[in-house]
Formats: structure tokens, sequence, C-alpha cells
């Protein structure tokens, strides 16, 4: 029958065939993650309200993380440094170390893997565990909850968020419902006395404009959006409003996928601000260079080429626009990226108009990096050969001293804020919030 499936803890050896229905999902959320790794190396800040936070002299000067002293003053992620220093003038804040966010990732994930094979990170301090088949092996879906914010809190020193449920909905928003340090269950019987109760902005998935236009239509709490008419709601935000009204009435289908067969990417990009506002298109063309050095060197690391590419320009008043342009090849190469980006702004913005930040991404990814499409017009395949050649060399070097090693000229010892470090990514630069 179809709604029967297989889930399995294939490093244990064992499978059981179970309705969707019966499944047991965990969803783990680290407590203040960012702030909770910078804390085992700062002990001392463990009785004070403290943050992790971009530079402000690189204007990067928002909240990324708190502890839960300084969330019990109010201070909220991604709000400014101003504003949260307002709320609490003796808050502590400690710059950002992406390196050690990583590693306890793969650490937090490694135990994870002891109770089941099914694990799918959502974000950097996020998982779905499917335990449905762990069950016989480590005890309900409670047990197992309890047993992993055990073992986070004893090897590792933190503190995470657990939701149970039969879906990975659910599961997420159970992880959400109470915090620090608990596990929540929700199940066919109880969801809508949890959840509905709640404003609609916590159902998940659903943004700020897309509450505003809820709350416009009256539509305030979940168990509004789950009593409203299905066919209403997709006339009004076409699929997005039929997945919203599924999602309020506990109805997730969607399966936990193994930890080493995740989905694949469907865009890779990064993003700067700027540490001064860009008013020259050579200070664009500097930009653009050291970004799209970083897509292209994202994209050959993980087997891609894109098939299109996108950018988003923030402006000083925080205005965004965003763009994108198909390619008549997939590339993986900074200088096809970089070109491709470079007419993207000159046809769609003015050049003397200040600029705050840039993203590229490359989009519409294939993993057939064999693909070509040659040009009936005579393309320089050899130029483009030497350039992959090129390119390539210089992932060895950074892959063997390090990404600050080797960058292209133009965008060495640039002012922009834009600096090359060893993170094996090439230029360093953090996306706004």
């Amino acid at each position: 029958f179809s709604c029967y499936t297989s889930y399995g803890t294939g490093r244990f050896g064992i499978k059981m065939n179970t309705c969707k229905n019966d499944r047991v999902i965990l969803h783990c959320d680290m407590n203040g993650f960012y702030a909770a790794v910078e804390l085992l190396a700062h002990p001392e800040l463990a009785g004070r309200p403290m943050a992790v936070s971009g530079d402000p002299d690189n204007r990067h000067g928002i909240i990324l993380a708190k502890n839960q002293l300084a969330k019990e003053y109010g201070v909220v992620t991604a709000e400014t440094i101003w504003k949260a220093k307002k709320k609490c003038p003796d808050l502590v804040l400690v710059k950002p170390h992406m390196d050690k966010y990583k590693l306890y990732c793969g650490k937090i994930n490694s135990i994870y893997q002891r109770f089941t094979d099914m694990v799918e990170p959502f974000s950097i301090d996020e998982s779905w565990l499917d335990v449905t088949a762990s069950q016989s092996l480590f005890g309900s879906g409670r047990q197992i909850a309890d047993t992993i914010r055990k073992t986070v809190k004893e090897e590792l020193g933190m503190t995470l968020s657990a939701g149970v449920s039969y879906n990975k909905v659910l599961a997420k928003m159970g992880s959400e419902y109470k915090k620090p340090d608990a596990t929540t269950i929700i199940t066919k019987n109880n969801f809508r006395e949890i959840l509905w109760p709640l404003p609609a902005r916590e159902l998940f998935g659903v943004g700020k404009a897309t509450s505003e236009k809820l709350d416009k239509l009256g539509i305030r709490t979940i168990g509004d959006i789950a009593r409203a008419d299905k066919n209403y709601l997709h006339s009004l935000f076409g699929k997005a409003g039929c997945i919203m009204w599924e999602y309020a009435n506990g109805i997730d289908e969607s399966p936990v996928c193994r930890y080493d067969q995740r989905e694949p990417m469907k865009s890779v990009g990064n993003g700067v601000t700027f540490r001064r506002d860009l008013t020259a298109e050579s200070d664009i063309a500097t930009a653009v260079k050291a970004l799209s050095d970083t897509v292209a060197g994202r994209l050959r690391k993980y087997g891609y080429k894109a098939y299109g590419v996108k950018v988003d320009i923030k402006d000083t008043h925080f205005k965004v626009i965003s763009r994108q342009k198909q390619l008549f090849a997939p590339t993986w190469l900074s200088e096809e990226i970089s070109k491709v980006s470079m007419e993207i702004i000159r046809s769609s913005w003015k050049i003397s108009s200040p600029i705050r930040m840039i993203t590229i991404t490359g989009i519409n990814l294939t993993d057939d990096i064999n693909q070509e499409q040659l040009s009936l017009f005579g393309a320089d395949i050899d130029q483009k050969d030497r350039c992959e050649k090129m390119e390539l060399t210089m992932d060895q070097v950074r892959r063997k001293y390090g990404s600050h090693s080797i960058g292209f000229a133009s965008v060495i010892n640039n002012d922009l804020g834009i600096e090359f470090k060893g993170d094996g990514d090439g230029p360093a630069g953090r996306k706004d919030i």
C-alpha cells in the first residue's frame, strides 16, 4: 500500500515497515548555538549577558546569537547592536568564529547518528531525526530526545530543545515551543490545543510579509489558518497557501533524508555588506570579482555548475533588488560568473547610486559537470579551457596553503572589507540576516 514505507537505522541492521502516520520524528534545535560555543572558550562570561555579533566597524553591527541572560533582557537575533545595548547596557559582545561552529555542528550530528542514520540537518544548529525504527533499541521518542539532550550537555557542554511528533513540521514547531533545554511532544490528539492558539507568524514557513497579509484578512492565529478555506488560501498565496493550510492542520508527509543522502543543493551564493558604500564601477567590479571567486570555488568544491546567476543589491536605505540571468552553458568559473554579474548590474542599476551590499548566487545547478553546449558562433573554447585550468590550480593552492594564499590582484588589499581568510571558501564575507 502507498501509505507504507520503510524506515531504517541501517547501521544497526534494523528495518521495519511502518505507516507514515506512525512515524516518530525528532527536531533538535541547539539553544543559542553560536553563543554556547563561544562560552566554552570564555567560561568567565557564563554569568553575564553575552551575544555574538558582527563587526560594527565593517557595518555588520547586528546580533547573531545571544545567551539566555541576554534573552531575558529582550535582546533578539538580527537586531542592531545599538538597540541591543539600549536594552542591556552591560551586554558583552564576542566576535563570531564560523570554523568553530562548523566543528561543533559535526560533533552534534555525530551524536545524533548514534541513534539513527536518518539525520537531516536543517541548518548549522538544527536537525531532523527519524527514530521510528530506533525505538526498539533506545526507547520511545521522548526517551530518545531526553537521552540526546543529556548526551549533548554532558559531552559538549551545550543544551538543545527537542520536538517529538509524527511529522517534520510539527516536530520543528515542538522544538520552538519550549526553550531552553526542553522536550515537547506534539501528537495527533494535542497539536490543535498546543499550536492553534499561537499567532499565525509562528507557523513554520510563514514569514513577516505573509503574516501581515493574513492579519489584514482577519487570519491571526494558526487555528484561523487551519479553519480557513483551502481554496481561498490558494487563490491568495498560490501553492504556498495550500501548504500553509496543510501545516496548520498537521499534515506533512515529507521524509527525513539519510545523513549521507541529503537533497542536492539548489543554489550556491555569497554576500557581503561593505565597509563603505560602493559608488564607482571600479568598486563594484572589485566586489563582484571577489564574490564570484567565492561562488565559483564553492561550486567546484561541491561538484556543481550553474545554469544561471542571480544578483541581489541592497542600497543605503536597505531596499533590495534581485535580478537574474540564464546562461547558454553551465559554469563554475569565476570569470564567467563575474562577467554575467556585471552585465546584470549595468542593466538594472544606476552605477552612481550607493550600494551597501551585494550577493551573487549560482542558480539552476547541475551535477553533470561535463555537460557543455558549444556556441555556433565560434566561442573561444581554448580560452575557457585555460581559465578553467587556472582556477582549478588556484583551488589546489588554497587547499594546500589556505584560501588566503592566492587571490586576484584586483581584490587583494581592497578597502571594502573583503578579506581572504583561511576558511577554505575564499573571500570572507557575512550575509546580512
